[in-house]
């Protein structure tokens, strides 16, 4: 949940100098490139007589007339510290790599801090200029200036009262085009260390870090205490060292999940924003403009607040003992996301397949394919590119491999990346046909809880192990509740079962634990997968379930039409389906989704174009099932069958809720006399 309350570490680094007598005194190290926005900050605060500006120290020094000439002009702080300008605020606005050096300089000569972010380049630095501060009795402010805005605690105080119900996560996105010429400005400029030095540069650690900073101050991420873990998922399309295009997924020991989707490549420059997702809305905060935007059921509505200048908090600090706000030890939660960085494997290139440039010479950016789409996904599903399988991300090993002949044709996932509101739970993804075309979706944007082919009930003695909102009868709608299960492995078996069937066959035994969301078992399942081939152009998945009570009591199995939504009696087993063009639904009695859902039929054909080629999946029901099709194509592709159509299905001790069908996945268009061949030629399971 959101962080209401400094903490005690916090408070004891937020004052502590003694109160100057006199207008502080200030010097800038850096007058280039962002150091500029300090020189006219400086000179706006000068004006107003709050500070001056007594010295500057660059290698490179600033152009003639471009400072007063009461300010001095050194080489290098060593030079400057040695000069003894009479300096109370050192501002450094340095390379990455000089911050933690230069910090502890101007600490051991008794000066406060205000350091540029990322503070350090690595989480044994951060400790060395933590301890400096500590030891010198001085302030160390760090330049992450969205956190004075007053948008802030604004936030805090809506979430506070419920505004958008309860915190499901959180998210930190930027969508920036960066050219050449962008990693060509500096010798460190997209380095991860500089002849032998961290450097660290990257999206998510220097470009885009306000959007990282911004998001774990609202999940109350402060100290590295307030961090579980951290997840880091990154890529390249520059040619760097650095990554430019990543997912970073923070955990926080609190319970909130900070999902951080950056780029570097996009189509476009978007507005960087941070979101808090809730089960009545959201709340995003675009904040380079400190403008929020808060989205619920009764609508939406735009207020744009103020920001509190860094270095004046910082003042005000060393006057008052007024509270800093972004103080060095609140930068440890970022702190811990940059080391996670730093110590990850180095960033991998994306494929240029996947990859268009823009522009020409040190103008040419490159741009991601469907970046933003990606992005969108990977917030709302709060997973990482690898887990998402992307096309040019890692790829992840699945627990098992379905394989005929040696050739893979669907891959068994358990689950356990899935978010909890998703309800997690095994399925098999990618489903391939023999010839490779990949005919199932996992984690898609409409639905991000729908999984590839396997079984999932949306209301189980009121537990969802379906995912998302849920339906209920009180209602009459969706609403998100606390009720989300998952289904985990408790016994897996293998076995090759070719010498049974004198061809190539497998079959994968599974004893499955449906738990509560208090971890308790509520039902379980006893499930085989049977796979074998048919020709050179298809083959045959087989699935049998078996649905117990897990204690002595009858369970009620039920859905979304069993609880009052019409013709919504989904559940039981379910095949979702990835884009599809052409698509044509089909059964013996009738075409198209009006007609085949809801239908008894012996089977259901759909058919259509998939990235990769065109290909035909017959479902087959047992012999003397009763059950409805549920079919979707408008919406979204998919079919399952219904266990619970109208009225819930009651699992009984000793009497186990069964059930069986069979899918056939061939390469190409089959008409309805190709299907009823396949059918006979290879018999209906019963």
């Amino acid at each position: 949940m959101i962080d209401q309350s400094a903490t005690a570490e916090r408070e004891s680094h937020s004052g502590g100098s003694a109160v100057p007598a006199a207008i502080p005194r200030i010097a800038l190290v850096g007058v280039h490139g962002f150091g500029e926005r300090h020189l006219a900050n400086l000179a706006r605060l000068e004006a107003a007589g709050t500070l001056e500006l007594v010295a500057v120290a660059d290698p490179n020094p600033p152009a003639p007339g471009r400072l007063a000439e009461s300010v001095a002009v050194f080489g290098d702080l060593a030079q400057l510290l040695a000069g003894d300008p009479g300096v109370d605020v050192v501002i450094l606005a340095t390379p990455i790599q000089t911050h933690a050096p230069l910090a502890l300089a101007a600490l051991a000569a008794g000066k406060d801090v205000y350091v540029e972010k990322p503070p350090v380049a690595s989480l044994g630095q951060f400790r060395d200029v933590l301890a400096a501060a500590d030891a010198a009795g001085r302030l160390v402010q760090v330049g992450f200036q969205s956190l004075g805005s007053h948008a802030l605690p604004a936030i805090r105080t809506l979430v506070e009262s419920g505004g958008i119900g309860d915190v499901l996560g959180l998210s930190a996105t930027g969508q920036w085009v960066r050219n050449r010429a962008y990693f060509k400005r500096s010798r460190w400029a997209g380095k991860r260390s500089l002849d032998g030095i961290d450097v660290v540069d990257g999206v998510a650690t220097n470009a885009l870090a306000h959007a990282v900073a911004t998001g774990l101050h609202l999940a109350g991420a402060h100290t590295m205490a307030d961090v579980e873990s951290v997840e880091t998922d990154l890529y390249r399309a520059h040619d760097t060292e650095s990554d430019d295009t990543s997912i970073i997924r923070v955990r926080t020991t609190g319970g909130s999940t900070l999902l951080c989707g950056l780029t570097l490549c996009a189509p476009e420059q978007q507005r960087p924003s941070v979101t808090v997702h809730g089960t009545r809305g959201e709340i995003t905060l675009f904040y380079t403009e400190d403008e929020v935007v808060i989205s619920t059921p009764d609508g939406e509505r735009r207020e744009t607040f103020g920001r509190t200048d860094l270095l004046e908090n910082l003042l005000d600090a060393r006057s008052s003992g007024a509270p800093l706000l972004c103080a060095l030890p609140d930068t440890g939660a970022f702190t811990t996301v940059l080391e996670a960085i730093r110590t990850a494997p180095a960033p991998q290139p994306i494929d240029p397949g996947h990859i268009t440039w823009e522009g020409e010479g040190d103008d040419a950016h490159p741009v991601v394919q469907d970046i933003a789409a990606v992005i969108a996904r990977a917030v709302k599903a709060q997973a990482t590119f690898a887990e998402l399988g992307v096309p040019w991300a890692r790829k992840l090993a699945p627990v098992r491999t379905l394989t005929l002949d040696g050739k893979a044709v669907a891959e068994y996932q358990d689950g356990s990346r899935i978010r909890a509101v998703s309800s997690p739970r095994p399925y098999l993804h990618p489903v391939r046909t023999l010839a490779g075309t990949i005919v199932t979706d996992h984690q898609p944007l409409d639905h991000v809880w729908h999984l590839g082919a396997g079984v999932a009930l949306q209301d189980v003695d009121g537990t969802n192990f379906w995912g998302g909102r849920t339906y209920t009868r009180e209602a009459g709608q969706y609403v998100w509740r606390p009720d989300h299960g998952s289904i985990t492995p408790a016994d897996t078996q293998v076995e090759d079962t070719a010498a049974q069937t004198g061809g190539a066959a497998g079959r994968l035994r599974e004893t499955l634990s449906w738990n509560g969301p208090d971890g308790v078992p509520v039902l379980h399942e006893d499930r085989t997968w049977e796979w074998s081939g048919v020709g050179s152009t298809a083959w045959r998945l087989s699935l049998d379930f078996a649905l117990s009570p897990a204690g002595d009591r009858p369970v009620s199995l039920g859905s979304p039409g069993s609880n009052g939504r019409f013709e919504g009696g989904y559940g039981g087993f379910f095949w979702r389906l990835p884009a599809c063009a052409d698509a044509t639904v089909w059964t013996p009695l009738g075409a198209g989704e009006p007609e085949v859902h809801g239908s008894v039929t012996p089977w259901l054909a759909w058919a259509g174009t998939f990235d990769g080629g065109s290909a035909t999946l017959v479902f087959v029901a047992a012999g003397g099932s009763t059950d409805p099709w549920f079919v979707r194509v408008d919406g979204y592709p998919g079919v399952g069958q219904s266990l619970a159509w109208d009225s819930p299905v009651i699992a009984e001790p000793g009497a186990p809720v069964q059930r069986s069908i069979t899918v056939f996945v061939a390469d190409g268009i089959l008409g309805t006399t190709d299907i009823e061949a396949l059918i006979n030629q290879q018999g209906n399971r019963s």
